[in-house]
């Protein structure tokens, strides 16, 4: 049962824990009138390869203005990282047990221009609750709070860096299959597309048993 209302930022392939919060709540909304945050989940995801975890990071482009909102940064293609994220995702799942049953799926993120970092970020999402069989309302925020008061407020607790992270009472780590397993241990809360490749339909009853069970009432 949902503990009330939350806000999340927008976040590229985003981290499991993340993905938790679509199942959890059901009243949640994705902020689009922040500025834009860099070296965070908004552009960046945490994979897996052959030698340990890698960050993928989406380049923006540098505007005149110092403040950018997040739904108008713009995506930079004057390195072609988009190629060398599809290279990357690629070689580093190709061997996992559900890769030909999804790769075609991401595929066409990879191959055309997207001209904003949000609506790359939305689409995506959109697919990823799609293949986790999640059934959530995708809402966007109307205004900026810079203090949410009506429920939990994930924009800057769920963060790649460890010091930035908050304590989250409502997600607990569980493991499950990874390729890497034998050579690494196990890695948790790593993008999503982590646990899709791996897990494939088991996706979802995994993202279910990271989330504790609530109090009656709550």
């Amino acid at each position: 049962m949902s503990p009330g209302k939350a806000l999340v930022s927008t976040a590229y392939l985003p981290p499991i824990q993340y993905i938790t919060k679509f199942i959890l709540f059901s009243d949640i909304a994705i902020e689009q009138h922040e500025n834009y945050n860099k070296q965070s989940y908004r552009n960046r995801c945490v994979i897996l390869s052959g030698n340990g975890p890698l960050t993928l990071s989406i380049p923006i482009r540098k505007e005149h203005t110092a403040k950018i909102p997040v739904s108008k940064a713009r995506l930079d293609y004057d390195t072609p990282w988009n190629r060398i994220h599809w290279k990357t995702l690629k070689a580093a799942y190709h061997c996992s047990p559900f890769y030909e049953y999804y790769i075609d799926s991401f595929a066409p993120f990879y191959d055309r221009r997207f001209e904003y970092l949000f609506e790359f970020n939305q689409k995506l999402l959109s697919l990823v609750l799609d293949l986790c069989h999640i059934e959530a309302e995708i809402k966007t925020t109307s205004g900026y709070e810079p203090a949410f008061s009506k429920g939990i407020d994930y924009r800057e607790n769920i963060h790649p860096k460890p010091a930035r992270q908050a304590t989250d009472h409502l997600f607990i780590g569980h493991a499950y299959t990874q390729v890497f397993y034998e050579k690494f241990g196990f890695v948790p809360n790593l993008s999503i597309i982590d646990l899709l490749f791996n897990e494939g339909p088991n996706a979802y009853s995994i993202l279910k048993s990271h989330i504790p069970e609530l109090p009656r009432g709550e």
